[in-house]
Protein backbone atom coordinates (compact mmCIF):
# COMPACT_ATOMS: atom_id res chain seq x y z
CA UNK A 1 0.00 0.00 0.00
CA UNK A 2 2.91 2.38 1.31
CA UNK A 3 4.63 1.28 -2.01
CA UNK A 4 1.55 2.49 -4.17
CA UNK A 5 1.13 5.45 -2.58
CA UNK A 6 4.92 6.16 -3.04
CA UNK A 7 4.36 5.13 -6.94
CA UNK A 8 1.84 7.57 -7.62
CA UNK A 9 3.48 10.58 -5.76
CA UNK A 10 6.08 10.02 -8.03
CA UNK A 11 4.26 9.99 -11.41
CA UNK A 12 2.38 13.05 -9.73
CA UNK A 13 5.61 14.90 -9.41
CA UNK A 14 6.88 14.03 -12.93
CA UNK A 15 4.23 15.07 -14.81
CA UNK A 16 3.66 18.23 -12.30
CA UNK A 17 8.01 18.79 -13.57
CA UNK A 18 6.74 18.04 -17.14
CA UNK A 19 4.23 20.78 -16.84
CA UNK A 20 5.99 23.16 -14.85
CA UNK A 21 9.60 22.92 -16.79
CA UNK A 22 8.73 25.26 -19.58
CA UNK A 23 7.21 28.05 -18.01
CA UNK A 24 10.84 27.96 -15.13
CA UNK A 25 13.28 28.29 -18.27
CA UNK A 26 11.53 31.13 -20.03
CA UNK A 27 10.52 32.60 -16.56
CA UNK A 28 13.52 34.87 -16.07
CA UNK A 29 13.29 36.64 -19.35
CA UNK A 30 9.70 37.55 -17.99
CA UNK A 31 11.00 38.60 -14.13
CA UNK A 32 13.87 40.55 -16.36
CA UNK A 33 11.63 42.06 -18.86
CA UNK A 34 9.31 43.01 -15.72
CA UNK A 35 11.96 44.62 -13.86
CA UNK A 36 13.55 45.99 -16.98
CA UNK A 37 11.56 46.65 -19.16
CA UNK A 38 7.37 46.99 -17.87
CA UNK A 39 8.16 48.75 -15.11
CA UNK A 40 10.79 51.86 -16.17
CA UNK A 41 7.87 52.14 -18.96
CA UNK A 42 5.05 52.61 -16.68
CA UNK A 43 6.81 54.59 -14.06
CA UNK A 44 8.68 56.75 -17.23
CA UNK A 45 4.39 57.02 -18.13
CA UNK A 46 3.58 58.50 -15.13
CA UNK A 47 6.62 60.59 -15.23
CA UNK A 48 5.56 62.43 -18.04
CA UNK A 49 1.69 63.19 -15.97
CA UNK A 50 3.65 65.74 -13.63
CA UNK A 51 5.60 68.73 -13.13
CA UNK A 52 8.68 67.13 -11.95
CA UNK A 53 11.40 69.71 -12.50
CA UNK A 54 15.23 69.53 -11.00
CA UNK A 55 15.41 73.23 -10.85
CA UNK A 56 11.89 73.47 -9.14
CA UNK A 57 11.85 71.58 -5.45
CA UNK A 58 8.97 70.04 -4.73
CA UNK A 59 7.60 69.38 -8.41
CA UNK A 60 8.50 65.62 -8.46
CA UNK A 61 4.66 65.07 -7.18
CA UNK A 62 3.28 67.57 -9.15
CA UNK A 63 0.44 66.55 -10.94
CA UNK A 64 -0.20 67.95 -14.34
CA UNK A 65 -1.93 65.65 -16.68
CA UNK A 66 -1.56 66.18 -20.64
CA UNK A 67 0.23 69.31 -20.07
CA UNK A 68 3.23 67.99 -21.13
CA UNK A 69 1.94 66.36 -24.20
CA UNK A 70 0.03 69.47 -25.04
CA UNK A 71 3.18 71.43 -24.74
CA UNK A 72 5.32 68.79 -26.87
CA UNK A 73 2.40 69.67 -29.58
CA UNK A 74 3.70 72.99 -29.70
CA UNK A 75 7.44 72.39 -29.30
CA UNK A 76 8.85 73.34 -32.63
CA UNK A 77 12.22 72.36 -31.10
CA UNK A 78 10.42 68.95 -30.89
CA UNK A 79 9.43 68.61 -34.42
CA UNK A 80 12.75 69.76 -35.76
CA UNK A 81 14.33 66.43 -33.99
CA UNK A 82 11.56 64.57 -35.10
CA UNK A 83 12.20 65.67 -38.64
CA UNK A 84 16.05 64.89 -38.36
CA UNK A 85 15.48 61.18 -36.90
CA UNK A 86 13.25 60.71 -39.86
CA UNK A 87 15.86 62.17 -42.52
CA UNK A 88 18.58 60.51 -40.79
CA UNK A 89 16.84 57.02 -40.41
CA UNK A 90 16.20 56.92 -44.10
CA UNK A 91 19.51 58.13 -45.20
CA UNK A 92 21.01 55.62 -43.54
CA UNK A 93 18.41 52.38 -43.56
CA UNK A 94 18.04 52.46 -47.17
CA UNK A 95 21.33 52.21 -48.78
CA UNK A 96 22.58 50.32 -45.60
CA UNK A 97 20.30 47.36 -46.12
CA UNK A 98 20.54 48.06 -50.08
CA UNK A 99 24.58 47.52 -49.67
CA UNK A 100 24.13 44.64 -46.87
CA UNK A 101 21.98 42.60 -49.38
CA UNK A 102 24.56 42.97 -52.07
CA UNK A 103 27.46 41.94 -49.79
CA UNK A 104 25.49 38.98 -48.68
CA UNK A 105 25.05 38.12 -52.39
CA UNK A 106 28.69 37.96 -52.82
CA UNK A 107 29.97 36.43 -49.51
CA UNK A 108 27.56 33.82 -50.62
CA UNK A 109 28.84 32.71 -53.67
CA UNK A 110 31.92 30.73 -53.73
CA UNK A 111 34.84 32.74 -52.82
CA UNK A 112 38.57 31.90 -51.52
CA UNK A 113 38.88 33.30 -48.00
CA UNK A 114 35.07 33.41 -47.39
CA UNK A 115 35.74 33.09 -43.68
CA UNK A 116 38.05 35.79 -43.57
CA UNK A 117 35.50 38.06 -45.51
CA UNK A 118 32.71 37.50 -42.99
CA UNK A 119 34.89 37.68 -40.57
CA UNK A 120 35.93 41.53 -42.17
CA UNK A 121 32.38 42.82 -42.68
CA UNK A 122 32.28 42.23 -39.34
CA UNK A 123 34.78 44.53 -37.70
CA UNK A 124 33.03 47.59 -38.07
CA UNK A 125 29.93 46.40 -35.78
CA UNK A 126 32.01 45.38 -32.99
CA UNK A 127 33.65 48.35 -32.76
CA UNK A 128 33.25 51.19 -30.14
CA UNK A 129 30.54 53.54 -31.41
CA UNK A 130 32.34 56.33 -29.67
CA UNK A 131 35.76 55.11 -31.46
CA UNK A 132 34.19 55.25 -34.89
CA UNK A 133 32.47 58.45 -34.66
CA UNK A 134 35.81 59.89 -33.12
CA UNK A 135 37.33 58.85 -36.63
CA UNK A 136 34.53 60.13 -38.80
CA UNK A 137 34.81 63.35 -36.81
CA UNK A 138 38.04 63.63 -38.31
CA UNK A 139 36.84 62.31 -41.33
CA UNK A 140 34.44 65.11 -42.11
CA UNK A 141 36.64 68.30 -40.48
CA UNK A 142 35.91 71.13 -42.70
CA UNK A 143 39.49 72.41 -43.36
CA UNK A 144 41.41 69.22 -42.82
CA UNK A 145 39.26 66.56 -43.20
CA UNK A 146 40.17 63.86 -45.26
CA UNK A 147 36.71 64.12 -47.28
CA UNK A 148 36.85 67.77 -48.16
CA UNK A 149 40.53 67.12 -49.32
CA UNK A 150 38.82 64.22 -51.63
CA UNK A 151 36.27 66.77 -52.66
CA UNK A 152 38.82 69.57 -53.60
CA UNK A 153 40.33 67.01 -55.93
CA UNK A 154 37.54 67.55 -58.21
CA UNK A 155 37.16 70.82 -57.46
CA UNK A 156 34.31 71.18 -55.06
CA UNK A 157 34.89 73.40 -52.09
CA UNK A 158 35.23 72.46 -48.36
CA UNK A 159 31.85 71.62 -47.14
CA UNK A 160 30.95 72.26 -43.17
CA UNK A 161 29.57 68.58 -42.48
CA UNK A 162 28.70 69.93 -39.12
CA UNK A 163 26.69 73.01 -39.61
CA UNK A 164 24.75 72.75 -43.11
CA UNK A 165 21.74 70.54 -42.53
CA UNK A 166 21.81 67.79 -45.58
CA UNK A 167 25.63 67.60 -44.96
CA UNK A 168 25.50 66.82 -41.40
CA UNK A 169 22.54 64.32 -42.20
CA UNK A 170 24.64 62.72 -44.96
CA UNK A 171 27.66 62.11 -42.62
CA UNK A 172 25.68 60.63 -39.62
CA UNK A 173 24.12 59.00 -42.04
CA UNK A 174 27.67 57.25 -43.41
CA UNK A 175 28.64 56.81 -39.48
CA UNK A 176 25.39 54.80 -39.38
CA UNK A 177 25.90 52.72 -42.68
CA UNK A 178 29.72 52.05 -41.65
CA UNK A 179 28.54 50.22 -38.29
CA UNK A 180 25.27 48.10 -39.41
CA UNK A 181 26.30 47.22 -43.03
CA UNK A 182 28.00 44.31 -42.00
CA UNK A 183 25.73 43.10 -39.42
CA UNK A 184 22.57 43.13 -41.77
CA UNK A 185 24.72 41.52 -44.52
CA UNK A 186 25.36 38.66 -42.16
CA UNK A 187 22.09 38.31 -40.62
CA UNK A 188 21.06 37.97 -45.29
CA UNK A 189 23.90 36.04 -45.89
CA UNK A 190 22.53 33.29 -43.33
CA UNK A 191 19.17 33.52 -44.74
CA UNK A 192 20.25 32.87 -48.10
CA UNK A 193 22.61 29.87 -47.31
CA UNK A 194 18.94 28.40 -46.34
CA UNK A 195 17.37 28.51 -49.95
CA UNK A 196 17.58 25.34 -51.67
CA UNK A 197 19.86 24.83 -54.35
CA UNK A 198 18.02 23.09 -56.40
CA UNK A 199 15.86 25.93 -56.93
CA UNK A 200 19.19 28.05 -58.33
CA UNK A 201 19.53 24.98 -60.92
CA UNK A 202 15.82 24.97 -61.89
CA UNK A 203 15.87 28.46 -62.46
CA UNK A 204 19.62 28.22 -64.49
CA UNK A 205 17.67 25.25 -66.80
CA UNK A 206 15.42 27.47 -67.67
CA UNK A 207 17.74 30.11 -69.03
CA UNK A 208 17.91 32.42 -65.84
CA UNK A 209 21.20 34.63 -65.63
CA UNK A 210 22.74 35.92 -61.93
CA UNK A 211 20.60 38.58 -61.71
CA UNK A 212 17.39 36.94 -62.57
CA UNK A 213 18.39 33.75 -59.75
CA UNK A 214 18.81 36.71 -57.59
CA UNK A 215 15.58 38.85 -57.92
CA UNK A 216 13.26 35.55 -58.66
CA UNK A 217 14.64 33.01 -56.03
CA UNK A 218 16.99 34.93 -53.31
CA UNK A 219 14.57 37.67 -52.81
CA UNK A 220 11.34 35.61 -52.42
CA UNK A 221 13.66 33.18 -49.98
CA UNK A 222 14.74 35.56 -47.66
CA UNK A 223 11.96 37.96 -47.75
CA UNK A 224 10.80 37.21 -44.15
CA UNK A 225 14.58 38.15 -43.43
CA UNK A 226 14.25 41.30 -45.03
CA UNK A 227 11.06 42.38 -43.58
CA UNK A 228 13.08 41.55 -40.03
CA UNK A 229 15.76 43.72 -41.48
CA UNK A 230 13.32 46.66 -42.47
CA UNK A 231 11.57 46.47 -38.98
CA UNK A 232 14.83 46.59 -37.02
CA UNK A 233 16.66 49.15 -38.75
CA UNK A 234 13.50 51.45 -38.44
CA UNK A 235 13.21 51.02 -34.81
CA UNK A 236 17.04 51.60 -34.24
CA UNK A 237 17.18 54.75 -36.81
CA UNK A 238 14.22 56.44 -34.36
CA UNK A 239 16.21 55.57 -31.42
CA UNK A 240 19.40 57.03 -32.94
CA UNK A 241 21.84 58.60 -30.40
CA UNK A 242 25.02 57.89 -30.00
CA UNK A 243 26.18 59.03 -33.43
CA UNK A 244 25.04 62.00 -33.02
CA UNK A 245 25.83 63.17 -30.01
CA UNK A 246 29.18 62.03 -30.62
CA UNK A 247 29.37 64.04 -33.82
CA UNK A 248 28.56 66.99 -32.35
CA UNK A 249 31.84 68.44 -31.39
CA UNK A 250 29.98 71.07 -28.48
CA UNK A 251 28.76 67.84 -26.47
CA UNK A 252 25.95 69.92 -25.61
CA UNK A 253 23.24 67.51 -27.18
CA UNK A 254 21.98 70.48 -29.45
CA UNK A 255 23.04 68.46 -32.62
CA UNK A 256 24.80 71.43 -34.13
CA UNK A 257 24.92 75.05 -33.98
CA UNK A 258 21.43 74.77 -34.95
CA UNK A 259 19.99 71.65 -34.40
CA UNK A 260 20.84 70.69 -37.54
CA UNK A 261 21.23 67.02 -36.76
CA UNK A 262 19.27 66.32 -33.33
CA UNK A 263 17.43 63.64 -33.13
CA UNK A 264 14.42 63.09 -30.85
CA UNK A 265 16.55 60.77 -28.59
CA UNK A 266 19.15 63.71 -28.50
CA UNK A 267 16.86 66.23 -27.88
CA UNK A 268 15.37 63.71 -24.94
CA UNK A 269 18.86 63.56 -23.33
CA UNK A 270 19.18 67.28 -23.28
CA UNK A 271 15.86 67.79 -21.46
CA UNK A 272 16.27 65.26 -19.01
CA UNK A 273 19.79 65.46 -18.40
CA UNK A 274 20.95 69.56 -18.80
CA UNK A 275 17.57 70.81 -18.23
CA UNK A 276 16.52 68.70 -15.25
CA UNK A 277 12.88 68.20 -16.94
CA UNK A 278 12.29 65.25 -16.21
CA UNK A 279 8.53 65.25 -16.50
CA UNK A 280 8.87 66.94 -19.91
CA UNK A 281 11.22 64.19 -21.03
CA UNK A 282 8.96 61.11 -20.21
CA UNK A 283 6.34 62.73 -22.44
CA UNK A 284 9.16 62.74 -25.27
CA UNK A 285 10.00 59.16 -24.52
CA UNK A 286 6.12 58.20 -24.56
CA UNK A 287 5.87 60.35 -27.93
CA UNK A 288 8.37 58.98 -29.41
CA UNK A 289 7.08 55.21 -28.50
CA UNK A 290 3.93 55.86 -30.02
CA UNK A 291 5.68 57.01 -33.27
CA UNK A 292 7.70 53.99 -33.16
CA UNK A 293 4.69 51.47 -32.69
CA UNK A 294 2.93 53.24 -35.57
CA UNK A 295 5.63 52.85 -38.22
CA UNK A 296 6.63 49.50 -37.43
CA UNK A 297 2.86 48.87 -37.61
CA UNK A 298 2.40 50.60 -41.47
CA UNK A 299 6.01 49.14 -41.50
CA UNK A 300 4.03 45.77 -40.74
CA UNK A 301 0.97 46.54 -43.00
CA UNK A 302 3.21 47.01 -46.38
CA UNK A 303 5.00 43.92 -45.68
CA UNK A 304 1.84 41.43 -45.09
CA UNK A 305 0.27 43.46 -48.70
CA UNK A 306 3.53 42.98 -50.50
CA UNK A 307 3.92 39.05 -49.44
CA UNK A 308 0.28 38.70 -50.11
CA UNK A 309 0.31 40.18 -53.66
CA UNK A 310 3.44 38.23 -54.58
Amino acid sequence: MNGTTTSEWARWRHRADLRAMPYALVSPFFLLFAVFGLFPLIYTGWMSLTGWNTRREGSEGTFVGLDNYRALLSDDYFWNALRNTFAIGLLSAVPQLLLALWIAHLLNDRLRGRLFFRMGVLLPYVTSVASVTLIFNELFARDFGLVNWMLGLVGVGPVDWHYGQVASWSAVSMIVIWRWTGYNALIYLAAMQSVPFELYEAAAIDGAGRFRQFWHVTIPGIRPTIIFTVVISTIGSLQLFGEPYLFDVSRNANGGPGREFQTAVLYLYQQFWFNGRYGYASAIAWALFLVIAVVVGVNLLLSRRIRGET
